[in-house]
């Protein structure tokens, strides 16, 4: 799909990897529709590339944040679904409200976005939907279970999703699965532990959104960022115990 002239809805677009998709969607031509919570750092991104600001915080009623924000964003070309939360430690010491709040705006509310946004893609006969998970979502990371929980659910509904669009011909909407791994963002702070280990070292988010962008525009169904994160997740699909032995002995991230 071209990217030049294309209605783009970029979640969490505030910072990290949503803003740095957003410039790069930028330079390649495409229409920008911001959505995030902090208005402050959206402003300046807007600044950037030209993007329309919808400031909107996904996890407060989830569908009618959802609607409105499907409503307000018009017709839209192609959602990247950045936003994201991360929470770290024992799950018996999590709330209910941040495992809540995890859920609902890692995962629930981009399947509202996609049931609002891909009738009218369907409609026109042209879109794409882009999922940023984790390789959290491929292989689980320990003390991060619902974090990874949402990530997989999102891939899992990337993948049925694009089974379903693919079985009916020229409806001309594409679906990809973003699988990062550490990347050199805020989330870790946010989370409530730092990213301390020397390897892997953690990538710029500017990579990430350059694969985003070529994966957009060569309708790729899956990316890896960095590709050598598919070696661990195919060794967590065909060996399993031979995985989590290594996992056990050189710990979480």
């Amino acid at each position: 799909m071209r990217l030049a002239g294309a209605r783009v809805l970029v979640t969490g677009a505030s910072s990290g990897i949503g803003a740095a998709t957003a410039l790069e969607l930028s330079a390649r031509g495409a229409r920008l529709v911001l959505s995030g919570r902090d208005q402050e750092a959206l402003a300046g991104v807007a600044a950037r590339t030209g993007g329309e600001v919808l400031p909107a915080d996904l996890s407060d009623g989830t569908v009618d944040r959802a609607s409105d924000l499907a409503v307000r964003a018009g017709q839209v070309d192609i959602l990247v679904a950045c936003a994201g939360e991360g929470w770290s430690g024992p799950l018996a010491r999590m709330s209910g409200g941040t495992a809540e709040r995890m859920i609902a705006v890692n995962l629930t509310a981009h399947v509202q976005l996609t049931r609002l946004l891909l009738p009218g893609m369907l409609e026109r006969g042209r879109g794409h939907l882009v999922y940023v998970a984790s390789i959290a979502g491929v292989v689980g990371v320990r003390e991060e279970a619902v974090y990874a929980a949402t990530k997989a659910g999102l891939l899992a509904f990337a993948e049925s999703l694009r089974y379903e669009l693919h079985a009916v011909k020229g409806n001309g909407v594409g679906v990809t699965a973003v699988v990062p791994g550490v990347v050199d963002t805020p989330f870790f702070a946010r989370r409530g532990r730092p990213y301390t280990r020397r390897r892997p070292v953690p990538v710029p988010p500017e990579r990430v959104a350059r694969a985003i962008a070529v994966a957009v525009e060569r309708d790729r169904a899956e990316v890896y960022v960095p590709a050598w994160l598919r070696l661990p997740a195919r060794l967590h699909g065909a060996a399993p115990g031979a995985f989590r032995a290594l996992a056990r002995r050189f710990g979480r991230p």
